[in-house]
């Protein structure tokens, strides 16, 4: 059973803390982007080390007082949002975001979990390397956040989700015992990979304070193109296309359903396609090839004139400088935007097989439609087999209009996933919002693990209490 963080503890957390690392908490810190809970806490604690972070956690191991860790706010399923149960107390990295060095002939780089994707992507930049997690709120989101959930973004088919990114860290268990797995070694064979158990916890096993990140060689030729294509299974054969011309160079694949360019020439008319007629289905490609390797403008247009002989393609637009690079990603990243100011009955992020995407996109399109007059904007990365599936209001009503739908909704999507070999939770987590959901299609002998696993770490489930796992 836990306890509140009330102001006897708090006066007594902040006598062993130095002096404003405890705040009230602030709007910010308890809001979540789609407004599906409104968060509570005692206090914001702010170290600024992981020596802090330490005496935080035991403090409230000892007092079991339930602790929400906080990266950048970004999270889309409740992960960062307590919106019940005993005060917590919120634990924010926002003053750890110390660049602790970096090594461009290890294409590595040691970073504090507080600072901000963007950010490492920039002195990863400044030394010639790359960086290459991109997600659409990486000015905001913190590495500590996209390790705990394991994000992906748009650049996994080529460099993988972020546990793929990480050679090592450091991290506060629930006890205040401090794991010192802070290491650059692409090899190290001694026991259980404590790292990996962290990454995509969310938060429910230890607090991660630092990483050792893995970076890339900047691509010296990029080329970018947006393509009309027949149809997803269309869209498939050109992706096995593009990887038998350039396997491993493929730095994205996104399959854009027409719904999307509709709302943003709704809600965000100055993002424009130029693609006309508009197609019912596109793909946006990017290849990216470093020196010594054919032109990337060369190798993909020899790749169009393959898919446009072989019917793949039926138009498209090759950037012919960064800015209209610029401007096409910016569709892409534009989507979710719009999106929002639609208001989505049911958002989905699911994953399934590769082969199984096209017969999923038109079973469960079919589905909807016999349900009710819904619209669907599907889109995402098909390289990585993640789809953004998301339901929304027939043109003239409002999300409110489905509320009693919407679990009807959910469902039906999220069963056909589960029937297909799919994942209900690609690359968001699970957070409150999906607990039971994992309940529904978890495996149980996998279950019954991650339940031994938190009682042993975190016996009085001070961690993100809530999340993943039901309290």
């Amino acid at each position: 059973m836990l306890n509140p963080a009330d102001p006897a503890f708090l006066s007594d957390l902040a006598a062993r803390l130095p002096a404003g690392t405890l705040r009230a908490p602030e709007p910010r810190d308890l809001e979540e982007p789609r407004g599906r809970w409104q968060g509570r806490a005692g206090a914001v604690a702010r170290p600024r080390s992981a020596a802090e972070v330490s005496a935080i956690l035991a403090a409230c191991h000892a007092a079991r007082v339930g602790v929400v860790p906080l990266g950048g706010g970004t999270g889309l399923v409740g992960g960062q949002i307590m919106a019940d149960g005993p005060l917590p107390l919120l634990l924010s990295l926002e003053r750890m975001t110390a660049l602790c060095g970096i090594w461009p002939e290890e294409n590595c780089m040691v970073v504090e979990a507080g600072m901000v994707v963007q950010s490492a992507q920039e002195a990863a930049a400044a030394q010639g390397r790359l960086f290459p997690l991109s997600l659409a709120s990486e000015g905001s989101a913190r590495v500590g956040g996209v390790l705990s959930t394991n994000a992906g973004g748009l650049n996994v088919l080529r460099y993988g989700n972020a546990r793929d990114l990480c050679l090592g860290i450091e991290a506060v268990l629930p006890d205040g015992q401090v794991f010192h797995g802070l290491k650059r070694l692409r090899k190290d064979n001694t026991g259980y990979d404590l790292r990996h158990l962290l990454i995509g916890a969310e938060g429910t096993l230890g607090v991660i304070t630092a990483a050792a990140l893995r970076l890339f060689p900047q691509p010296a030729s990029v080329a970018t193109a947006l393509l009309a294509v027949p149809d997803p299974a269309a869209a498939l054969r050109l992706l096995s296309r593009a990887e038998a011309r350039a396997s491993g160079m493929i730095s994205a694949f996104e399959l854009i359903h027409r719904q999307g360019p509709d709302f943003l020439a709704q809600h965000m008319p100055e993002v424009t396609v130029p693609l006309s007629p508009l197609p019912d289905w596109m793909v946006l490609i990017e290849l990216g090839l470093p020196a010594g390797f054919e032109n990337a403008e060369a190798l993909m247009a020899g790749l169009l004139d393959e898919a446009f002989e072989a019917g793949l393609v039926r138009d498209g637009a090759v950037a012919a400088s960064a800015a209209q690079r610029a401007g096409l990603w910016r569709i892409r990243e534009s989507i979710p935007l719009a999106n929002r100011m639609v208001g989505a009955v049911s958002s989905h992020d699911i994953s399934l097989p590769l082969s199984e995407v096209p017969a999923f996109i038109t079973r469960a399109t079919a589905a909807l439609a016999a349900l009710s007059d819904m619209r669907v904007n599907c889109f995402g990365h098909l390289g990585d087999g993640n789809l953004h599936y998301n339901v929304f209001p027939a043109e003239g009503k409002s999300k409110a209009d489905y509320l009693p739908q919407r679990e009807a909704v959910k469902r039906l999507v999220h069963d056909m996933v589960h029937e297909m070999g799919g994942s209900v939770s690609a690359e968001h987590g699970l957070g409150r919002l999906k607990v039971d959901d994992l309940e529904r299609y978890g495996d149980p002998g996998k279950l019954a693990a991650m339940r031994a696993i938190k009682a042993a770490l975190d016996p009085h489930g001070i961690l993100n209490p809530g999340a993943v796992l039901r309290a």
